[in-house]
């Protein structure tokens, strides 16, 4: 009994240190990256594409075939020799009988064809694609993990400051009716405390709720079960955003994979282009042919007296009267890569100007968050000053309330910019396209 309790700990143990886990942001896109569910969807995607490049070779590859017929002539076909050949009249004669067997083996091998030539130049891009695809999920799987996270750590750091929001409502509140009961102050005055914190309370109920959203949608962006305990790592409340600007690196257009796979598409096109283009040449086939033909007046004796015949020879193919098809099949390809080229360019434009925009934009939020870091150490100098007058009666609680207001919207503006600052950093590696670089770096 005893050891089947200690293999039953032993089992069990992985899984409760799984729970007991802290994840942070790496850990979460380790995670992310290896049981997303999509994973599943873009690594089928690249053995579609290896599959397609070996349907494209075998169009290359010999071709054997076998076919085999009985035919019972319900009334056999008869010709007729002219009168004058073999006497004055003429004559009717069935060449063949009531029952013909046949049965071939073919063997084709395509000797020479431009256009599956040109097509099997498209397997190497087509495979390549399919990589590309699943490097862009991971980027998505690696931003979207990212954004969820920080979400998760503003609601934190705004949960943080609203608690320490209500204590101050609550110790005021308490001061407030012991002066009500002595007198000294207005029922008033404890109504005004007791508004602010019951708006307090709500907002930490809003929060709350808020900080359980966002942690089901990280497990979902990881694909980590969502019944299942994620204990996310915390972040000190103090901790200020480092700054950012001398890590910023050159934008290389080639770093974004959706660029990538665009200049792809476009070779593909090209590829197309050439393919149909070639399919006005000749194509040349050699074959080899093997079967046995029998005849009769009943089907066994149509079986018993087969005889083999064979035959070697070369087949050449040369279309002619299908140039009009072939030549707007031709200029439908031609626009569709003239313009997948276009596109090319103008993405050239777009990407960059998506990373100039990002790059200032992060700028930005880091200024804002440095400024309204230091407003809040300022918003809280004053409403210390103010709460201290308070108590010894040289203010009244207008100003207090006016202080605390003041010290509530500086915390605002600081979340708001936080959450907005890491978004801009995220983005930056996404318009920059080093989402992995920024992963592995963390």
């Amino acid at each position: 009994m005893n050891r089947k309790l200690i293999i039953a700990i032993i089992f069990l143990m992985p899984l409760k240190l799984m729970a007991q886990q802290t994840w942070n942001l790496k850990t979460c896109i380790e995670y992310g990256l290896k049981n997303h569910r999509s994973n599943a969807v873009y690594a089928n995607q690249k053995r579609i594409a290896d599959a397609q490049a070996k349907e494209a070779l075998a169009d290359y590859l010999p071709k054997i075939s076998l076919n085999g017929t009985v035919d019972d002539n319900l009334k056999v076909q008869q010709t007729v020799i002219p009168g004058g050949i073999f006497g004055p009249d003429d004559i009717r004669v069935a060449f063949t009988k009531k029952f013909n067997t046949n049965g071939v083996a073919q063997l084709d091998q395509t000797l020479y064809d431009q256009s599956l030539i040109n097509g099997l130049k498209a397997n190497k891009y087509n495979v390549e694609q399919a990589g590309l695809s699943q490097q862009q999920n991971d980027e998505a799987i690696i931003y979207n993990i990212s954004t969820a996270y920080y979400q998760i750590m503003v609601y934190r750091e705004q949960l943080a400051l609203l608690k320490i929001n209500r204590e101050t409502y609550q110790k005021q509140i308490d001061i407030s009716a012991l002066k009500v009961k002595k007198g000294v102050a207005l029922q008033k005055d404890l109504d005004k405390v007791t508004v602010d914190l019951n708006n307090a309370e709500s907002q930490m109920r809003v929060a709350e709720s808020n900080l359980t959203l966002s942690e089901n949608q990280l497990k979902y962006e990881m694909g980590y079960p969502i019944t299942d305990v994620l204990t996310v790592e915390s972040m000190s409340a103090d901790k200020t955003p480092a700054p950012l600007a001398a890590n910023i690196s050159q934008f290389a257009l080639n770093n974004r994979t959706d660029y990538r796979i665009s200049e792809i598409n476009a070779k593909l096109l090209e590829i197309d282009e050439s393919r149909i283009k070639a399919g006005g040449l000749p194509k040349l086939t050699a074959y080899a042919r093997y079967g046995t033909i029998g005849f009769g007046d009943n089907l066994s004796q149509s079986f018993s007296s087969m005889t083999p015949y064979s035959a070697v020879g070369l087949k050449l193919s040369f279309p002619i009267f299908d140039f009009f098809k072939r030549s707007a099949q031709y200029n439908q390809a031609k626009f569709k890569r003239l313009n997948a080229q276009e596109n090319l360019k103008l993405d050239e434009g777009k990407y960059q100007l998506q990373y100039e925009n990002a790059r200032t934009k992060m700028l930005k939020e880091q200024t804002n968050v440095d400024n309204n870091k230091r407003n809040i150490e300022l918003a809280r100098s004053v409403f210390s000053t103010t709460d201290l007058q308070f108590q010894k009666g040289t203010t009244d609680l207008t100003d207090w309330l006016n202080a605390q207001n003041s010290l509530k919207e500086a915390q605002n503006n600081y979340l708001n910019s936080l959450y907005q600052f890491y978004l801009a950093k995220v983005e930056l590696e996404k318009a920059g396209g080093t989402l992995k670089t920024f992963y592995s770096a963390l």
